[in-house]
């Protein structure tokens, strides 16, 4: 009897444990969250986005709860805003640790790289997005480094560079490269990449710090400051026997010029235009399909997503490339959530150099 009477409080313990867990975790969790609330015309304003507090229901079985740690703020964002419907929490992805789950395959303690958006905390059922990219990624195990890497060199920005220019520009040792936008968390990448791979590279960026840096300290062979360089004669001078590939960030004028200047079976990598993105009207440059037709050039767009069986093989190759030196990266970290909008500004004027990240 004593042993049954025993028992009988061990369970009537357990009930009351366990119904007091249940309104814990039934407890509203308020987020943080910017929306966008007006279409970007020309550039960004703080007024185009509005902050917001959020409520959030109790996490359902097959859901958890992530709390956002960094944020990625990225030229595709400007990009895309004309796609996007005003009134939803502006896009992006972010670093997040998992504080509350009811999912298997997403335990409390780890961390994910999440599509988030400018958001504080975000309940996610970890499924595919409608186009197929997943909603959210457990970060594997990066020994000692940093967890912000997951949104730049060991993330989507890494494997556009290296998806993007391996598999497009197919380069050769001893061939000349391009890069615009070289400076940035993607072209930095690619110039190194080229370098491990045997090539002679050429950045172009805004500034002569950051030249100084690609030059010096990541190894590329040439900078051109589109700024303050006459960048016909630089081009002819840093590659006096033509250009093989070109890894393209910008788009606009300063493509057509080294489009003019490839050899034949040139490849051309475009990843994007933002030299073009914050244009009311369609931005004018120099007729490209004169070069590619009479030089025979290979031109193709991409989205690294579209390598996402092989998402993981990107991640830790460049890992291994950056614990063995060959592969540098730098981050423009901005702290604190409530200067989201800075930091995405910041890096449309090229402010940033490397990977630009806000720290919450």
């Amino acid at each position: 009897m004593l042993s049954c009477h025993r028992m009988n409080i061990t369970a009537r313990t357990a009930s009351v444990l366990k119904i007091h867990m249940q309104m814990l975790s039934n407890k509203c969790l308020s987020a943080k969250a910017y929306i966008f609330e007006k279409q970007f015309v020309g550039f960004p304003k703080p007024t185009d986005f509005k902050l917001v507090e959020e409520e959030l229901s109790p996490i359902k079985d097959g859901e958890f709860l992530a709390e956002a740690v960094y944020l990625s703020v990225d030229p595709y964002m400007r990009a895309y805003a004309p796609r996007l419907q005003t009134g939803k929490t502006f896009i992006g992805s972010q670093v997040a640790k998992i504080i509350e789950s009811r999912h298997e395959k997403f335990p409390v303690g780890k961390y994910v790289v999440g599509e988030f958006g400018w958001r504080t905390h975000t309940i996610s059922n970890g499924k595919p997005m409608l186009n197929g990219v997943p909603q959210a990624w457990i970060i594997p195990d990066l020994g000692n480094l940093p967890l912000s890497i997951a949104l730049g060199a060991l993330g989507m920005p890494g494997n556009t560079a290296y998806f993007g220019f391996l598999e497009l520009c197919q380069p050769k040792p001893g061939e000349t490269v391009f890069v615009t936008g070289a400076a940035g968390a993607v072209g930095s990448l690619v110039g190194q990449i080229a370098k491990i791979k045997g090539c002679k590279v050429v950045g172009i960026a805004g500034s002569d710090e950051k030249g100084k840096w690609l030059t010096d300290e990541l190894g590329f062979d040439h900078f051109i400051n589109y700024k303050t360089d006459d960048i016909v004669k630089k081009i002819k001078e840093c590659a006096p026997n033509g250009i093989d590939c070109y890894f393209d960030n910008v788009g606009g004028e300063i493509s057509s010029k080294i489009l003019l200047n490839m050899n034949t079976f040139g490849r051309i990598s475009v990843c994007g235009a933002i030299s073009g993105y914050n244009e009311t009207s369609s931005p004018k440059a120099t007729i490209v399909q004169y070069p590619v037709t009479m030089n025979q050039l290979r031109m193709e767009g991409f989205i690294a997503h579209r390598w996402l069986d092989r998402w993981f093989e990107g991640i830790q190759q460049n890992m291994k490339w950056i614990e063995e030196g060959k592969l540098k990266y730098r981050e423009t970290v901005t702290h604190g959530f409530e200067n989201m909008y800075s930091a995405f500004a910041d890096m449309l004027r090229g402010g940033n150099t490397g990977k630009a990240i806000v720290k919450v």
